[in-house]
Protein backbone atom coordinates (compact mmCIF):
# COMPACT_ATOMS: atom_id res chain seq x y z
CA UNK A 1 0.00 0.00 0.00
CA UNK A 2 1.35 3.11 -0.49
CA UNK A 3 1.85 6.21 1.50
CA UNK A 4 -0.33 8.21 0.00
CA UNK A 5 -3.36 5.34 0.91
CA UNK A 6 -2.32 5.59 5.02
CA UNK A 7 -2.89 9.21 4.97
CA UNK A 8 -6.26 8.22 3.74
CA UNK A 9 -6.99 5.74 5.89
CA UNK A 10 -5.92 7.69 9.35
CA UNK A 11 -8.99 9.88 9.36
CA UNK A 12 -10.88 6.81 9.67
CA UNK A 13 -8.51 4.91 12.33
CA UNK A 14 -8.83 8.14 15.11
CA UNK A 15 -11.61 7.22 16.49
CA UNK A 16 -10.39 3.58 17.45
CA UNK A 17 -7.69 5.03 18.59
CA UNK A 18 -8.79 7.26 20.93
CA UNK A 19 -11.82 4.51 22.29
CA UNK A 20 -8.99 2.28 22.83
CA UNK A 21 -7.12 5.25 24.89
CA UNK A 22 -9.96 5.54 26.79
CA UNK A 23 -10.62 2.38 27.47
CA UNK A 24 -6.58 1.74 28.69
CA UNK A 25 -7.60 5.32 31.47
CA UNK A 26 -10.68 3.95 33.01
CA UNK A 27 -9.04 0.42 32.99
CA UNK A 28 -5.81 1.84 35.32
CA UNK A 29 -7.99 4.30 37.24
CA UNK A 30 -9.99 0.89 38.30
CA UNK A 31 -6.66 -0.43 38.93
CA UNK A 32 -5.74 2.18 40.71
CA UNK A 33 -8.56 2.26 42.84
CA UNK A 34 -9.26 -1.11 43.50
CA UNK A 35 -5.16 -0.32 44.86
CA UNK A 36 -6.03 2.19 46.91
CA UNK A 37 -8.99 0.67 48.49
CA UNK A 38 -7.11 -2.10 49.07
CA UNK A 39 -3.97 0.21 50.96
CA UNK A 40 -7.26 1.68 53.14
CA UNK A 41 -8.25 -1.57 54.28
CA UNK A 42 -4.50 -2.83 55.36
CA UNK A 43 -4.04 0.70 56.87
CA UNK A 44 -7.47 -0.12 58.77
CA UNK A 45 -6.71 -3.65 59.66
CA UNK A 46 -3.18 -2.51 60.89
CA UNK A 47 -4.68 0.29 62.98
CA UNK A 48 -7.07 -2.45 64.46
CA UNK A 49 -3.90 -4.92 65.06
CA UNK A 50 -1.95 -2.22 66.73
CA UNK A 51 -4.87 -1.19 69.31
CA UNK A 52 -5.87 -4.90 70.21
CA UNK A 53 -1.77 -5.64 70.79
CA UNK A 54 -1.36 -2.44 73.02
CA UNK A 55 -4.67 -3.45 74.84
CA UNK A 56 -2.88 -7.03 75.04
CA UNK A 57 0.00 -5.63 76.16
CA UNK A 58 -1.49 -3.13 78.86
CA UNK A 59 -3.92 -5.70 80.06
CA UNK A 60 -0.77 -8.34 80.71
CA UNK A 61 1.40 -5.46 82.58
CA UNK A 62 -1.58 -5.13 84.67
CA UNK A 63 -2.10 -8.68 85.15
CA UNK A 64 2.33 -9.16 85.59
CA UNK A 65 1.47 -6.01 88.27
CA UNK A 66 -1.09 -8.02 90.04
CA UNK A 67 1.01 -11.12 89.96
CA UNK A 68 4.04 -9.21 91.55
CA UNK A 69 1.49 -7.36 93.99
CA UNK A 70 0.70 -11.12 95.51
CA UNK A 71 4.08 -11.81 95.13
CA UNK A 72 5.49 -9.64 97.15
CA UNK A 73 2.17 -10.07 99.63
CA UNK A 74 2.98 -13.39 100.05
CA UNK A 75 6.59 -13.03 100.87
CA UNK A 76 5.66 -10.55 103.19
CA UNK A 77 3.18 -12.82 104.98
CA UNK A 78 5.81 -15.80 105.03
CA UNK A 79 8.39 -13.42 106.46
CA UNK A 80 6.02 -12.70 109.27
CA UNK A 81 5.02 -15.69 109.56
CA UNK A 82 8.80 -17.10 109.96
CA UNK A 83 9.52 -14.59 112.52
CA UNK A 84 6.50 -15.43 114.66
CA UNK A 85 7.32 -18.77 114.75
CA UNK A 86 11.11 -17.25 114.86
CA UNK A 87 10.37 -15.20 118.07
CA UNK A 88 7.78 -18.78 119.36
CA UNK A 89 10.83 -20.64 119.29
CA UNK A 90 12.88 -18.28 121.39
CA UNK A 91 10.06 -17.86 123.95
CA UNK A 92 9.94 -21.52 124.25
CA UNK A 93 13.75 -21.80 124.42
CA UNK A 94 13.37 -19.52 127.24
CA UNK A 95 10.40 -20.93 129.14
CA UNK A 96 12.13 -24.41 129.07
CA UNK A 97 15.84 -23.02 130.26
CA UNK A 98 15.08 -20.67 132.66
CA UNK A 99 13.18 -21.22 135.94
CA UNK A 100 12.22 -18.12 137.65
CA UNK A 101 9.45 -16.82 135.69
CA UNK A 102 9.97 -15.19 132.13
CA UNK A 103 10.01 -11.40 132.16
CA UNK A 104 6.78 -11.02 130.23
CA UNK A 105 4.80 -12.25 133.10
CA UNK A 106 3.26 -9.86 135.84
CA UNK A 107 6.08 -8.33 138.04
CA UNK A 108 5.57 -9.50 141.94
CA UNK A 109 4.66 -6.65 143.46
CA UNK A 110 6.50 -8.15 146.99
CA UNK A 111 9.69 -8.78 144.89
CA UNK A 112 9.82 -5.52 143.61
CA UNK A 113 9.49 -3.95 147.05
CA UNK A 114 12.14 -6.14 148.36
CA UNK A 115 14.68 -5.26 145.71
CA UNK A 116 14.04 -1.72 146.57
CA UNK A 117 14.71 -2.01 149.89
CA UNK A 118 17.61 -4.20 149.23
CA UNK A 119 18.50 -1.72 146.95
CA UNK A 120 18.10 1.53 149.05
CA UNK A 121 20.49 -0.24 151.98
CA UNK A 122 23.26 -0.27 149.36
CA UNK A 123 23.21 3.58 148.09
CA UNK A 124 26.37 5.87 149.07
CA UNK A 125 28.53 2.77 150.72
CA UNK A 126 32.01 2.40 150.47
CA UNK A 127 32.99 1.30 147.11
CA UNK A 128 35.56 -1.42 146.81
CA UNK A 129 37.50 -1.78 143.76
CA UNK A 130 38.16 -4.49 141.63
CA UNK A 131 40.75 -3.42 139.74
CA UNK A 132 43.74 -1.47 139.93
CA UNK A 133 42.60 1.05 137.52
CA UNK A 134 43.24 4.79 138.62
CA UNK A 135 42.98 6.48 134.81
CA UNK A 136 40.55 9.46 134.35
CA UNK A 137 40.42 11.44 130.84
CA UNK A 138 42.77 14.23 130.10
CA UNK A 139 41.05 15.29 126.79
CA UNK A 140 40.01 13.99 123.43
CA UNK A 141 43.01 13.11 121.13
CA UNK A 142 41.41 13.08 118.13
CA UNK A 143 37.75 12.54 116.60
CA UNK A 144 36.95 10.25 113.39
CA UNK A 145 33.54 10.63 111.92
CA UNK A 146 33.10 7.07 109.95
CA UNK A 147 29.83 8.30 107.86
CA UNK A 148 26.32 9.07 108.18
CA UNK A 149 23.99 5.93 108.80
CA UNK A 150 19.82 5.79 109.93
CA UNK A 151 17.69 7.92 112.22
CA UNK A 152 19.14 11.07 113.91
CA UNK A 153 19.01 9.03 117.11
CA UNK A 154 20.68 5.76 118.22
CA UNK A 155 23.31 3.96 119.14
CA UNK A 156 26.45 1.68 117.59
CA UNK A 157 29.30 0.22 120.00
CA UNK A 158 31.63 -2.85 119.88
CA UNK A 159 31.57 -5.66 122.75
CA UNK A 160 32.86 -3.69 125.48
CA UNK A 161 34.76 -6.94 127.25
CA UNK A 162 35.49 -9.55 124.50
CA UNK A 163 37.56 -9.54 121.29
CA UNK A 164 35.34 -9.57 118.64
CA UNK A 165 35.39 -7.27 116.28
CA UNK A 166 31.34 -7.00 114.52
CA UNK A 167 29.89 -3.42 115.00
CA UNK A 168 26.66 -3.89 116.24
CA UNK A 169 23.77 -0.62 115.25
CA UNK A 170 20.90 0.28 117.16
CA UNK A 171 18.90 2.42 115.07
CA UNK A 172 15.88 4.74 116.42
CA UNK A 173 15.19 4.53 120.19
CA UNK A 174 12.43 1.75 120.08
CA UNK A 175 12.93 -1.18 117.72
CA UNK A 176 13.05 -4.86 117.65
CA UNK A 177 15.85 -5.53 115.40
CA UNK A 178 19.84 -4.74 115.35
CA UNK A 179 21.99 -5.06 112.42
CA UNK A 180 25.49 -6.90 113.00
CA UNK A 181 28.16 -6.09 110.72
CA UNK A 182 31.42 -8.39 110.98
CA UNK A 183 34.16 -5.37 111.00
CA UNK A 184 34.37 -1.61 110.62
CA UNK A 185 35.54 -2.02 107.21
CA UNK A 186 32.09 -3.22 105.76
CA UNK A 187 30.47 -0.75 108.38
CA UNK A 188 32.21 1.77 106.89
CA UNK A 189 32.69 1.32 103.32
CA UNK A 190 28.90 -0.38 102.44
CA UNK A 191 26.14 1.80 101.99
CA UNK A 192 22.93 0.98 103.88
CA UNK A 193 22.37 -2.95 105.32
CA UNK A 194 23.67 -4.82 102.84
CA UNK A 195 26.76 -6.69 104.31
CA UNK A 196 24.24 -6.68 107.65
CA UNK A 197 23.01 -9.22 109.39
CA UNK A 198 20.04 -8.93 112.01
CA UNK A 199 19.16 -9.90 115.12
CA UNK A 200 15.30 -9.91 115.77
CA UNK A 201 15.12 -8.80 119.65
CA UNK A 202 12.03 -10.91 121.51
CA UNK A 203 10.88 -7.65 122.95
CA UNK A 204 11.72 -4.07 121.68
CA UNK A 205 14.22 -1.90 123.27
CA UNK A 206 13.50 1.79 124.47
CA UNK A 207 16.14 4.68 124.65
CA UNK A 208 19.72 4.55 123.69
CA UNK A 209 20.90 3.17 127.11
CA UNK A 210 21.91 -0.33 125.62
CA UNK A 211 25.24 -2.19 125.68
CA UNK A 212 27.13 -5.40 124.08
CA UNK A 213 29.49 -6.97 126.75
CA UNK A 214 30.98 -10.39 126.68
CA UNK A 215 28.77 -12.12 124.08
CA UNK A 216 25.59 -10.59 125.33
CA UNK A 217 23.35 -7.62 124.78
CA UNK A 218 22.10 -5.70 127.80
CA UNK A 219 18.84 -3.92 126.60
CA UNK A 220 16.25 -1.66 127.84
CA UNK A 221 12.79 -2.96 127.46
CA UNK A 222 9.70 -0.73 128.93
CA UNK A 223 6.81 -2.81 130.67
CA UNK A 224 4.20 -0.12 131.66
CA UNK A 225 5.66 2.18 134.34
CA UNK A 226 8.69 -0.14 134.79
CA UNK A 227 12.09 -0.66 132.97
CA UNK A 228 13.54 -4.11 132.70
CA UNK A 229 17.38 -4.86 131.92
CA UNK A 230 17.07 -7.95 129.10
CA UNK A 231 20.37 -9.97 129.45
CA UNK A 232 20.39 -11.53 125.61
CA UNK A 233 22.87 -14.10 124.36
CA UNK A 234 24.26 -12.74 121.15
CA UNK A 235 25.06 -16.48 120.29
CA UNK A 236 22.17 -18.62 120.30
CA UNK A 237 19.75 -15.95 119.91
CA UNK A 238 17.80 -16.64 123.53
CA UNK A 239 16.86 -14.63 126.56
CA UNK A 240 19.17 -15.43 129.21
CA UNK A 241 17.86 -13.19 132.49
CA UNK A 242 15.69 -10.59 132.86
CA UNK A 243 15.45 -7.87 135.68
CA UNK A 244 13.23 -5.26 137.08
CA UNK A 245 15.71 -2.30 137.74
CA UNK A 246 15.04 -1.57 141.31
CA UNK A 247 14.02 2.04 141.67
CA UNK A 248 11.03 4.15 141.53
CA UNK A 249 9.19 6.37 139.62
CA UNK A 250 12.11 6.39 137.05
CA UNK A 251 12.12 9.77 134.63
CA UNK A 252 14.66 10.57 131.71
CA UNK A 253 18.16 10.13 132.79
CA UNK A 254 19.43 13.00 130.20
CA UNK A 255 17.39 16.10 129.66
CA UNK A 256 18.92 16.22 126.19
CA UNK A 257 17.60 12.71 125.35
CA UNK A 258 13.89 12.03 126.83
CA UNK A 259 13.61 8.52 125.57
CA UNK A 260 16.97 6.71 127.66
CA UNK A 261 16.00 6.08 131.30
CA UNK A 262 18.80 3.58 131.81
CA UNK A 263 22.15 4.12 130.94
CA UNK A 264 24.10 0.67 130.89
CA UNK A 265 27.85 0.95 130.63
CA UNK A 266 31.16 -0.69 130.86
CA UNK A 267 34.30 0.17 132.30
CA UNK A 268 37.59 -1.36 133.64
CA UNK A 269 35.53 -2.61 136.83
CA UNK A 270 32.16 -3.85 134.87
CA UNK A 271 28.84 -2.89 134.69
CA UNK A 272 27.20 0.22 135.50
CA UNK A 273 23.43 1.55 135.42
CA UNK A 274 23.21 5.51 135.17
CA UNK A 275 19.29 6.40 136.15
CA UNK A 276 17.50 9.14 137.63
CA UNK A 277 14.21 9.18 139.65
CA UNK A 278 11.40 11.58 141.08
CA UNK A 279 12.95 11.44 144.43
CA UNK A 280 16.00 13.88 143.56
CA UNK A 281 14.96 14.54 140.12
CA UNK A 282 17.41 16.95 140.03
CA UNK A 283 20.32 14.91 139.86
CA UNK A 284 21.33 11.33 138.14
CA UNK A 285 21.81 8.22 140.51
CA UNK A 286 24.45 5.61 140.12
CA UNK A 287 24.93 1.94 140.38
CA UNK A 288 26.74 -0.88 139.64
CA UNK A 289 25.77 -4.00 138.40
CA UNK A 290 26.19 -7.56 138.17
CA UNK A 291 26.40 -8.93 134.85
CA UNK A 292 25.88 -12.78 135.79
CA UNK A 293 22.45 -12.19 138.09
CA UNK A 294 21.55 -8.48 136.86
CA UNK A 295 21.48 -7.69 140.99
CA UNK A 296 22.56 -4.48 141.87
CA UNK A 297 25.48 -4.53 144.08
CA UNK A 298 25.69 -1.08 145.16
CA UNK A 299 23.49 2.43 144.80
CA UNK A 300 24.91 6.43 144.96
CA UNK A 301 23.40 9.64 144.99
CA UNK A 302 25.44 11.97 142.35
CA UNK A 303 25.65 15.60 142.24
CA UNK A 304 26.01 15.51 138.96
CA UNK A 305 22.46 17.15 136.96
CA UNK A 306 20.67 15.91 134.51
CA UNK A 307 19.49 19.36 133.01
CA UNK A 308 21.25 19.70 129.43
CA UNK A 309 22.47 16.40 130.18
CA UNK A 310 22.96 14.38 126.51
CA UNK A 311 24.86 11.50 127.71
CA UNK A 312 27.33 9.93 130.43
CA UNK A 313 29.29 7.06 130.50
CA UNK A 314 31.97 5.58 133.36
CA UNK A 315 35.62 4.87 133.37
CA UNK A 316 37.85 3.51 136.12
CA UNK A 317 34.76 3.70 138.42
CA UNK A 318 33.83 7.16 137.72
CA UNK A 319 31.46 8.53 136.43
CA UNK A 320 31.49 11.40 133.46
CA UNK A 321 28.56 13.13 132.38
CA UNK A 322 28.72 15.16 129.03
CA UNK A 323 26.34 18.18 128.99
CA UNK A 324 25.59 20.32 125.96
CA UNK A 325 22.32 23.02 125.11
CA UNK A 326 19.23 22.51 123.55
CA UNK A 327 20.84 24.51 120.75
CA UNK A 328 23.63 22.53 119.83
CA UNK A 329 27.06 23.91 121.12
CA UNK A 330 30.61 22.07 121.95
CA UNK A 331 29.53 19.01 124.30
CA UNK A 332 31.91 18.58 127.43
CA UNK A 333 32.04 16.49 130.38
CA UNK A 334 31.40 19.00 133.15
CA UNK A 335 30.67 16.53 135.48
CA UNK A 336 32.63 13.81 137.45
CA UNK A 337 31.61 11.33 140.53
CA UNK A 338 33.98 9.27 141.69
CA UNK A 339 32.58 6.05 143.92
CA UNK A 340 35.72 5.28 145.02
CA UNK A 341 36.32 9.34 145.92
CA UNK A 342 40.49 8.90 144.64
CA UNK A 343 39.29 12.29 142.26
CA UNK A 344 37.47 14.80 143.59
CA UNK A 345 34.86 16.49 141.70
CA UNK A 346 36.52 19.86 141.50
CA UNK A 347 39.90 18.11 140.37
CA UNK A 348 38.74 16.90 137.07
CA UNK A 349 39.60 18.25 134.12
CA UNK A 350 37.11 19.91 131.69
CA UNK A 351 36.93 17.79 128.94
CA UNK A 352 35.96 19.13 125.09
CA UNK A 353 34.57 17.03 122.69
CA UNK A 354 34.86 18.98 119.53
CA UNK A 355 31.77 21.01 117.87
CA UNK A 356 29.91 18.50 115.74
CA UNK A 357 26.33 18.26 113.93
CA UNK A 358 23.96 18.56 117.26
CA UNK A 359 23.93 16.81 120.37
CA UNK A 360 24.62 13.60 121.10
CA UNK A 361 22.36 10.25 121.65
CA UNK A 362 24.33 7.76 122.39
CA UNK A 363 28.28 7.84 123.81
CA UNK A 364 29.62 4.08 124.72
CA UNK A 365 33.44 3.97 126.38
CA UNK A 366 34.84 0.91 125.15
CA UNK A 367 37.50 0.28 127.60
CA UNK A 368 39.38 -2.26 126.05
CA UNK A 369 40.05 0.43 123.17
CA UNK A 370 39.83 3.29 125.57
CA UNK A 371 37.51 5.31 122.67
CA UNK A 372 33.79 6.00 122.50
CA UNK A 373 31.55 5.35 120.26
CA UNK A 374 28.98 8.16 119.40
CA UNK A 375 26.04 8.67 117.73
CA UNK A 376 25.55 12.04 116.57
CA UNK A 377 22.56 13.32 114.32
CA UNK A 378 23.10 10.27 112.69
CA UNK A 379 26.41 10.66 112.14
CA UNK A 380 28.98 7.64 113.99
CA UNK A 381 32.24 9.01 115.29
CA UNK A 382 35.06 7.49 116.97
CA UNK A 383 36.91 10.09 120.18
CA UNK A 384 39.87 8.50 120.89
CA UNK A 385 40.40 9.59 124.57
CA UNK A 386 43.94 11.02 126.05
CA UNK A 387 44.28 9.43 129.69
CA UNK A 388 46.11 9.95 132.54
CA UNK A 389 46.33 8.86 136.39
CA UNK A 390 43.82 10.35 138.77
CA UNK A 391 46.67 11.90 141.12
CA UNK A 392 48.21 13.74 138.08
CA UNK A 393 45.33 15.84 137.40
Amino acid sequence: MGPWRCLLLLPLLAPALRAQQQQFMEYVERRLTLLEERISQWHDQSSRYSTELRDFKNQVLGMLEAAEKEREAMRAEAESAAVRVDRLEREVDYLETQNPAPPCVEVDETLMDKQVATAKQRKNEKYTKLTDCSDTIASVRAMKILKRFGSTSGLWTKDAAGSSEKIYVFDGTANDTVYVFPRMREFTLFSATRKAARIKLPYPWVGTGHLVYDGHLYYIRQQGLSFQVIKFNLANKTVVDSSVFPAEEQIPVFGLSPSTYIEVSADEEGLWAIYATKEDEKNMCLAKLDPGSLDIEQMWDTPCPRENAEGAFVVCGALHVVYNTRLPSRARVQCVFDVSGTLAPEDASLVYFPKRYGSHSSLKYSPRERQIYAWDDGYQIIYRMEMKKKLEV
